[in-house]
């Protein structure tokens, strides 16, 4: 069996995730909207850094808790399919211009 079988699989893209592989664990609700202690995914660190580049912790918190909601986001949609040709172990800065702040989400 190979090593890549027993990676774990990063559920935003779909790849796995090496041990090397730059990786952290994204709380589906921000902690610090009631999210502390919830439940967690591992991503691949690119991934996670898109996310929070994508949405506020407010939207976060209303409206895209789960994965299948971050699927349904246009911008994380393309970054998926970006990302997806990517090696497993593929790491930069996140490729498109974060968010911008507003007055109110």
């Amino acid at each position: 069996m190979s090593d890549m079988a027993q990676d774990p699989t990063c559920p935003l893209c779909g790849r796995p995730i090496p041990p090397d592989a730059p990786q952290s664990l994204h709380h589906l609700v921000p902690r610090l909207k009631g999210g502390k202690g919830g439940p967690t995914v591992l991503l691949h660190q690119i991934c996670h850094n898109e996310i929070h580049a994508t949405l506020s912790e407010a939207e976060l918190a209303r409206n895209f808790h789960t994965m299948e909601a971050l699927h349904q986001h246009p911008r994380l949609a393309k970054f998926i399919g970006w990302v997806a040709k990517r090696p497993p172990g593929f790491h930069s800065r996140s490729p498109g211009p974060r968010r911008r702040k507003r007055g109110r989400p």
